[in-house]
């Protein structure tokens, strides 16, 4: 209840001072009339008058604020005026969920809100009779237990009053656009045990008061954010967090040696320090972490060796991109190899050199003698619209492509696959039987060739089992151009997933994701394992082949980095229509690989829940697929988002990286561009959260399991 401060009436100082009764002069009555009536002085009267209005005045001050305490519970008021604003920030609109708190709606009808008695029992807000009930919001006894609003678009900060609550337990406020710092008071929460403020933008160092938190902490989630500093050790020395499960600080700036005290924490089963910039050896205590399970340090600053503990039983990528001394399992000498072996790997290299010259030599002549026959260079791109261009123009042919002659290309017969704003699709057939792709650009879409022929030659070069590979570029002498790829014909997945023609195979959880895992890895190679970074710049279903054994290849990567300015706009409005354009394409017009990232994300999410984004059926309908699963995280309904077949003859989702798969899509459609992962990091995710069963469907390459039939 607020406390109003209250004033005597007596303690009034009134406007005039107060007259004594023996001053006050006699009536005189006047001869011949009655007597006049008595009346008190003027400045008395005006003396009552105003003690009377102070009283009243007063009297309502108290009583409305008894009446807007007890109108709504300590807990809702706390959300109405301090979380709500908070999170809110100064950014109009209101946000969406947000306004679902406000005094006029059903407590039940709060997104994102669970509540319970003081006995601890639960609001059963499932419940019609409870769910309708318009007396909740008065209710003193209710307390908040749960805040989760993942995905919601918040753009404020963290208030300083969500260590308030006496009886909330779970706050998971992921992947929004939060700014500022950790507040020092969410230490105080007395019953927080599950923490999730990963893939925000909150910057500064961690509060020491956040290990106040120890004795019942279960899961600490902060990946994802710009936070800086050391970890700070608890309060407590030798403190245990001996309910502590998780720990997440992966993809901050965090600095310092590896904090030691988490050696203490002996119920780990996750730990991310990830991406960060921690530095020096790790403890030796590191290894009597008995129950960690999964276990991150990548791409620090760590060096000398991994306890072999931890080298045997993680893989060798929960340790890349340290120093080139943090190894596993290595001698103790600098870099970890004996002189002789270092002298060794001298005199191997020395002779492989020779070895590799020797050949480089005879290959470079051999192709020179095969493209004097065919009239086309391979290597050479610099080539200026009106050079030679030897008769019927220029064949130039990439790795895989050697077997193709100009002769083959021209005379090839075509059958019309897909027409674009930009060019034709043509199923070609060769004289020998065989079948190539052929992409004729517009003519007037490309950029001019000394601009578009550095690009072309990296699409050349580019070699990855997951994409189409460019064989060869044709330049002819009016100025068409040609690309040619492998031609595939195998379904494209949006043919798989949304065409119900005869022979279509069955979508279950494991093939799909095998689906994705290699979509996955294709744009992580363009992304960072060529010489020069891809965008892909048209990540979609319908540019994603799959074959009968259900491996992805991508395809039209990096075609808009050769288009004219106004055809790149046109593919990307394209994006937009078909929904998978990122939210900071309505500024900017070139795409990039966090672009990429928000169009894999959407396309997670198109598999697990079977539906097309972008323009629906039906006039004006739009199909927003982050908007579905935040609408049915809040109304708690998550498992029905998802497509039935991927459920089918799954007993628990959480345990076959169903559940991990949707929060990565939601992860990678983060409003803000920074707060999404890059695509290393999706494929980690998605390679530690596979299937249980797959065994007929990943290759000796992917796991230890045998190839077995698809279908």
């Amino acid at each position: 209840m607020m406390v109003t401060n209250q004033v005597h009436i007596s303690h009034v100082k009134h406007p005039y001072p107060k007259t004594p009764l023996s001053r006050i002069p006699s009536p005189k009555l006047c001869p011949n009339k009655a007597a006049s009536t008595l009346k008190p002085p003027r400045h008395l009267l005006f003396s009552s008058v105003m003690a009377s209005c102070l009283s009243l005045l007063f009297l309502l001050s108290f009583c409305f604020s008894s009446f807007t305490s007890l109108s709504f519970s300590s807990d809702a008021l706390l959300l109405l005026q301090k979380i709500k604003p908070a999170l809110q920030g100064p950014i109009p609109p209101e946000n969406l969920q947000l306004s679902s708190w406000n005094s006029s709606s059903l407590l039940c009808l709060w997104r994102g809100l669970l509540w319970s008695h003081v006995d601890g029992s639960p609001l059963r807000c499932d419940l019609p009779a409870v769910r309708s009930n318009l007396s909740l919001l008065s209710d003193s006894s209710l307390q908040l237990t749960s805040l989760h609003l993942p995905a919601a678009a918040l753009a404020g900060s963290l208030p300083r009053e969500l260590g308030e609550f006496s009886s909330l337990r779970s706050l998971n406020l992921a992947v929004n656009s939060l700014s500022g710092s950790v507040p020092l008071e969410l230490g105080n929460s007395p019953s927080l045990s599950d923490l999730d403020l990963s893939g925000n933008n909150l910057t500064g160092s961690l509060p020491p008061s956040l290990w106040n938190l120890c004795d019942r902490l279960v899961y600490l989630r902060l990946h994802g954010n710009t936070l800086s500093g050391v970890i700070p050790p608890p309060a407590t020395p030798n403190s245990s967090c001996e309910n502590l499960a998780v720990l997440d600080f992966g993809v901050n700036r965090l600095t310092g040696e590896f904090p030691s005290f988490l050696t203490g924490f002996q119920s780990l089963t996750d730990l991310d320090l990830s991406s960060n910039r921690f530095f020096g050896e790790l403890p030796e205590s590191i290894s009597g972490l008995f129950h960690l399970q999964r276990l991150n340090l990548s791409f620090n600053k760590f060096s000398g060796r991994v306890p072999e503990s931890l080298g045997s039983k993680f893989p060798a990528s929960a340790f890349e991109g340290n120093a080139a001394s943090f190894c596993a399992n290595c001698s103790p000498d600098s870099g970890g190899l004996s002189a002789g072996a270092k002298a060794g790997i001298v005199i191997g290299s020395m002779a492989g050199a020779v070895i590799i010259a020797s050949a480089t030599i005879g290959w470079v002549q051999g192709r020179k003698r095969r493209n004097r026959s065919r009239g086309a260079e391979e290597d050479e791109m610099a080539m200026e619209e009106d050079g030679n261009n030897n008769g019927d123009g220029k064949l130039v042919v990439f790795e895989g492509g050697e077997h193709l002659t100009l002769e083959d290309v021209l005379n090839a017969t075509g059958q019309v696959v897909e027409k674009t704003s930009y060019g034709t699709v043509y199923k070609a057939k060769l004289a020998n039987g065989g079948n190539i792709a052929l992409r004729l650009l517009r003519e007037g879409t490309c950029k001019d060739l000394a601009s578009s022929s550095p690009v072309i030659r990296q699409l050349g070069r580019a070699r990855h089992e997951n994409l189409v590979p460019l064989r060869a570029f044709y330049h002819g002498k009016r100025g068409e151009k040609l690309l040619i790829y492998d031609y595939l014909p195998n379904r494209t997945l949006h043919d798989l997933l949304h065409e119900t023609r005869p022979g279509r195979p069955a979508l279950n959880w494991a093939r799909r994701h095998k689906i994705i895992l290699g979509v996955a890895r294709g744009l992580a190679y363009l992304h960072g394992g060529t010489e020069t970074p891809i965008t892909h710049g048209t990540v979609r279903s319908k540019n994603v082949f799959v074959d009968d054994f259900f491996v992805s290849r991508l395809t039209e990567y990096g075609l808009d980095k050769i288009m004219i300015p106004s055809i790149a706009d046109e593919m990307v409005a394209a994006a937009k229509a078909e929904g998978y354009k990122a939210p900071e394409l309505q500024k900017m017009r070139k795409s990039n690989s966090r672009t990429d990232v928000y169009a894999f994300g959407i396309l997670l999410l198109e598999i697990l829940i079977g539906k097309k984004p972008g323009k629906g059926a039906r006039p004006g309908e739009w199909v927003d697929l982050p908007a579905l699963v935040k609408v049915a995280v809040l109304e708690e309904t998550t498992m029905e988002v998802f497509d039935m077949e991927v459920l089918k003859g799954i007993r628990n989702p959480s345990e076959e990286g169903v559940v991990q798969a949707l929060r990565l899509a939601m992860g990678c459609c983060a409003p803000v561009a920074s707060a999404r992962p890059d695509m290393n990091e999706v494929v980690r995710i998605l390679e530690e959260n596979r299937p249980r069963n797959r065994s007929a469907l990943y290759s000796p390459a992917d796991t230890t399991s045998e190839i077995g039939t698809p279908f």
